[in-house]
């Protein structure tokens, strides 16, 4: 009976944790993992991390791809980039 307490109690963990984490833009697989191996701890880390789905957004001056503000190596073709102008930038289209 012990055994499935704990099972019950990362899971129960464990799916809240998965859920906000891919709500902030995140991998709902990653987030479970981290929520179920270490409860109390993984949920707290989805809480505080930052939202991914509102980070600003530029373009790779070389290739064109779309990437977020704090990317610093563009990962389609490599090139570093560097804090554009601000009227370079734009929100996510939610």
């Amino acid at each position: 009976m012990g055994g499935m307490a704990i099972v019950f109690i990362a899971l129960s963990f464990g799916i809240p944790t998965g859920l906000i984490g891919r709500a902030k833009g995140g991998s709902f697989l990653l987030w479970l993992v981290i929520g179920t191996c270490l409860p109390g701890f993984g949920l707290l880390a989805v809480i505080l991390s930052r939202n991914e789905i509102n980070e600003p957004e530029r373009q790779c001056p070389n290739c064109n791809k779309i990437v977020k503000l704090y990317v610093q190596v563009c990962p389609r073709c490599g090139m570093d980039l560097y804090l554009p102008d601000p009227s370079e930038t734009r929100m996510p289209p939610q």
